[in-house]
């Protein structure tokens, strides 16, 4: 069988760059190593399938430490901290999107986005805390010597019930992915249709 390349549309617009694109799928797959790795040392059902709980543990503590690199990396590529900045910015017709998400109003009309919509900028934000607290409990939980017992107990409550809370939101992240096979393929190739930009991200300065 013949592999061939996608083919964009004739209307396609570049969305994302290589760089963006590796920083996403090198970020995904390491938090993908900790999730897995998490729920078989967590979860009954799954630690019983289990013979090497050690090396699952060893692992999911160096997918952990990890896990800011890509990131970091990406900082090299001016694409990249450019999107950081739209993710960061917070304006008028956000908050006017967040509004029409609690009340549950799907008009496109009511929910302007620029490249970013609103609900990608609150999950990258909370999803960038939750990874750098993640790191800070899981570090106090690794160097047990260097920590009093009272520090590794909260640091081990706060990880786990935490890991649990980004189990969720990620499944929520992934959910909405599978339902915008055009946003996926904007990550995936890097371009995505003029008429899709224009219908989901109206206020995208977008490339001529």
């Amino acid at each position: 069988m013949i592999l061939r390349a996608e083919v964009p549309p004739a209307t396609a617009i570049p969305r994302f760059t290589r760089a963006e694109r590796w920083v996403h799928r090198t970020t995904a797959l390491l938090m993908g190593l900790c999730v897995v790795t998490a729920s078989f040392l967590y979860v009954p059902e799954f630690a019983q399938l289990v013979g090497r709980r050690e090396l699952v543990v060893r692992v999911h503590e160096i997918a952990g430490v990890l896990l800011p690199l890509p990131v970091l990396a990406g900082l090299a590529s001016r694409a990249f901290r450019a999107d950081l900045g739209h993710l960061n910015r917070f304006g008028p017709h956000d908050r006017r999107w967040l509004r029409a998400a609690l009340r549950r109003d799907k008009r496109r009309s009511s929910r302007p986005a620029a490249k970013f919509n609103a609900g990608q900028k609150v999950y990258a934000a909370w999803i960038a805390g939750a990874t750098l607290v993640m790191l800070g409990t899981g570090l106090l939980m690794w160097f047990t010597h260097l920590t009093p017992i009272m520090w590794r107990t909260s640091a081990t409550f706060v990880h786990d019930w935490l890991a649990l809370t980004i189990g969720v939101v990620l499944a929520g992240h992934i959910g909405m992915a599978l339902g915008d096979p055009e946003a996926r393929r904007g990550m995936r190739t890097g371009t995505v249709s003029r008429e899709w930009a224009e219908r989901e991200h109206p206020l995208w300065r977008r490339p001529d």
